[in-house]
């Protein structure tokens, strides 16, 4: 006997609604690492553009922090948690792999019953999640899906290793995807990803005797690969949404370190993007936050005034895998 299935109703596509974010509270200086290792807010600023990044304390959980941008991200859609039907966590800072991040932030939000689950793309994960999220909202999945980048990364961080605990911070970023109900209000561009598997040893936790659980990153291998493979992707992404380069008003990349950010922006100058496309520079005073990074700038953008709503930004995320994702959205 053959049956006929109902599939989900389709939506014509879907749209940034909610922006929200937090941040530790405590702010931690390249003086203040300077005491504790051989290095100088000179030399920090040169080679990472870093001025101060935001650190956890010891106690207190991601969940904590994540839930706190979910929250002010529903608050800004206009929603109720009760809005909210599926809740996605992009992190790879978790301390366990059970239970996951996100059924975890859903109870402390008030989400009911949601379906819950972490991504893990590293650096490009919040990119990933947001994509995702885009799909279950147009297949008629999902209504409302909160999508949250949140980073612990001072956990796995060797303090003493120069290289590595200058560079990665704490935080939490969020957005609040919803249908568009006309193709013309659709606000999420199609998701341009990928990954260099070849490249997986360039950014991983250790395992190796005495150092096992502390961060590893080949500094000048990451810089070559961004500065050279990260403008195509972002190309590409901008094709896909049927755009040209001079369409977009805001560049938002990862923020890994900021002469990747400038060389990356440099490149799409060349390209034909405007000279007056804003970049997110947010690295400066939040360091890397890996998936937390790109919610984070669009939010502290959108504080200070330099975004606003209708513009057209390009986000574009990149990490450990090595992996990447790009896409265009319009800022709610």
């Amino acid at each position: 006997m053959s049956v006929n299935l109902r599939s989900a109703p389709f939506t014509p596509g879907a749209r940034v609604i909610g922006l929200g974010s937090s941040q530790p509270q405590r702010v931690v200086t390249n003086d203040e690492l300077a005491e504790h290792i051989e290095t100088n807010d000179e030399w920090i600023r040169e080679r990472v553009g870093i001025i101060s990044r935001r650190i956890a304390d010891p106690d207190t959980p991601l969940v904590e922090f994540a839930a706190d941008a979910g929250s002010k991200a529903i608050a800004d859609a206009g929603l109720s948690p009760s809005d909210v039907d599926t809740i996605i966590v992009a992190t790879c800072t978790m301390p366990n792999p059970i239970p996951n991040a996100a059924a975890q932030v859903g109870h402390r939000i008030g989400l009911t019953a949601p379906g819950a689950f972490d991504m893990n793309a590293a650096c490009a994960g919040f990119c990933y999640a947001l994509g995702m999220a885009s799909d279950l909202v147009r297949a008629g999945s999902s209504e409302h899906v909160l999508v949250i980048g949140a980073e612990k990364l001072s956990h796995w961080v060797d303090w003493q290793d120069r290289s590595t605990c200058i560079i990665f911070a704490d935080g939490a970023g969020a957005m609040v995807v919803g249908p568009a109900t006309t193709a013309e209000e659709t606000g999420i561009g199609p998701l341009v990803w990928g990954s260099a598997g070849d490249l997986y040893p360039t950014i991983r936790i250790l395992d190796e005797p005495g150092e096992s659980g502390k961060i590893y990153q080949e500094g000048q291998t990451v810089f070559r690969w961004a500065t050279t493979q990260i403008d195509p992707i972002a190309l590409r992404a901008v094709e896909r949404a049927g755009l040209a380069l001079e369409d977009i008003d805001v560049f938002v990349p990862h923020q890994a370190n900021l002469r990747i950010v400038d060389a990356v922006a440099k490149r799409l100058h060349r390209e034909g993007a405007r000279e007056d496309m804003r970049v997110a520079r947010d690295i400066v005073h939040s360091g890397n936050t890996s998936s937390a990074s790109i919610p984070l700038a669009i939010d502290h953008m959108r504080a200070a005034g330099q975004i606003s709503r209708g513009d057209v930004m390009l986000l574009v995320g990149f990490g450990a895998g090595l992996s990447y994702a790009g896409q265009v959205v319009i800022c709610p």
